[in-house]
């Protein structure tokens, strides 16, 4: 019993104590990530200090006041954090030559409050996953398992924030796209539990739900590619910057964000943005004017029937050989001719869900005109939907087809469009929505 105490209360805690010690003597920085508070990263060309804040985490205070790119900066700190010291290679070295640490690469001091730690970032060592480090607080030349990548061609640019907005998906409930003849507004609905976009001008109507989201994440990705701050290049270009290609503004409970996007010469295949009047002016891929640039039925929801597959009450089917009704009753479905036969919901809901869902690939024409054209005079499939209200409250005529694509005529959206002409081939007839019955044995007596 006394060896086991011995143990516990003498040889554990000492053995502990050695590990915590082994794993400090193995690390490149011996400061904890939290207490972190500046950086200084210095090379040839320049150097740039960095402080860290409560309300903006990291922000470039040299050579300019600015927002920082908070995923860079943390990504150099994670490599120091995290890098290991491979073996100690001389102490106390009086020729740092042999390690290219006389002329080292990037010079980067951290600093913890008072304490400060700086390190030279030299040559990769014997093995290309290694990198030789002059830790000044013990004069120690290290080689770590530090990557040179994290450290070299490091420039002002690669710090700086480079997203145009702070978008965050869920905090958006307006989007306001202006362009030079027109403007298309979308907003957030507040149904509960999960709201809708819709679209409130230039028309009310629902919105396709994908590509609103596709709009912000691409306005999520808007990033300069460089950055032209106040001063006489930044005049000069302003200058050449007229009416804007499109101006997005976005809102959110904490106000509204603008970004215009300029395009002075295609040819030149420059595009440019500007957020604020008397800020920076940022060079970005002329693609985001292309991806920004939408006509409203981009925008509009697409699903040509003209209401949502849960409020169907009534769903009524004509095709060249088949004529039936479907009726819900109490989120069954029946058949209006035989409402005491067994239908396979899951067989009737998946068709109705289709046909509630069918979407419009292409626009022919904005307004219908001559039907026979696209064989919708007496349309090969036809679907009127009605409400829970008792009123008609959708509508579907699909005509002629070809190539997989068939012409399409919908309640929600005026025109004629293209669907995919799957569903042609997807409506049952009538006894393959009945449930199939087990055949009776005769009773032998």
């Amino acid at each position: 019993a006394g060896l086991g105490l011995y143990l516990y209360a003498v040889e554990l805690p000492q053995k502990e104590s050695l590990d915590r010690q082994d794993i400090a003597d193995k690390k490149v920085l011996l400061f904890d990530q939290d207490t972190l508070s500046g950086l200084t990263l210095k090379t040839d060309q320049q150097e740039l200090v960095f402080a860290r804040t409560s309300e903006k985490g990291w922000v470039l205070t040299s050579p300019l006041s600015t927002e920082a790119d908070q995923r860079e900066v943390q990504s150099l700190i994670r490599a120091l954090v995290t890098g290991m010291v491979t073996r100690s290679v001389e102490d106390h070295p009086t020729n740092l030559s042999p390690y290219g640490l006389d002329r080292p690469v990037t010079s980067i001091t951290v600093a913890a409050g008072v304490a400060k730690e700086t390190f030279l970032i030299g040559d990769s060592g014997p093995l290309t996953s290694t990198l030789y480090v002059f830790r000044e607080s013990d004069r120690k030349v290290l080689l770590t398992n530090l990557a040179s990548k994290d450290f070299v061609n490091k420039t002002l640019m690669t710090f700086r924030r480079k997203d145009l907005l702070r978008v965050s998906q869920s905090d958006v409930d307006r989007v306001r796209l202006t362009y030079p003849t027109t403007e298309i507004v979308l907003y957030q609905g507040q149904e509960k539990p999960k709201s809708k976009w819709k679209l409130r001008y230039p028309i009310e109507a629902e919105a396709d739900q994908n590509e609103v989201r596709t709009l912000l994440f691409r306005l999520e990705d808007l990033k300069a590619l460089g950055i032209v701050d106040p001063g006489p290049e930044h005049d000069a270009l302003a200058k050449t910057l007229m009416a804007p290609k499109v101006k997005v503004t976005i809102h959110t409970v904490d106000g509204d964000q603008t970004v215009k996007l300029y395009q002075p010469d295609p040819a030149s295949g420059e595009a440019f943005a500007e957020t604020i009047a008397t800020g920076p002016l940022y060079r970005v891929n002329p693609t985001a004017i292309r991806d920004l640039t939408k006509e409203l039925f981009t925008f509009q929801d697409k699903r040509l029937l003209g209401i949502d597959f849960s409020d169907i009450a009534m769903l009524s089917v004509k095709t060249s050989t088949e004529d039936y009704v479907l009726i819900n009753q109490q989120k069954e479905w029946v058949l209006e001719d035989q409402p005491t036969a067994q239908l396979d919901q899951q067989v009737t809901d998946l068709f109705v869900s289709r046909v509630a869902n069918v979407p419009a690939e292409e626009r022919v024409v904005k307004q219908a005109g001559p039907l026979a054209p696209y064989g919708l005079v007496t349309p090969p499939a036809e679907f009127i939907a009605t409400g829970r209200d008792g009123k008609i409250a959708g509508k579907l005529s699909i005509g002629s087809h070809a190539n997989g694509l068939a012409y399409a005529m919908g309640q929600r959206i005026p025109g004629i469009f293209q669907i995919r002409a799957d569903l042609l081939t997807q409506i049952p007839i009538k006894k393959d929505l009945l449930t199939s019955q087990p055949e009776k044995t005769p009773t032998v007596r």
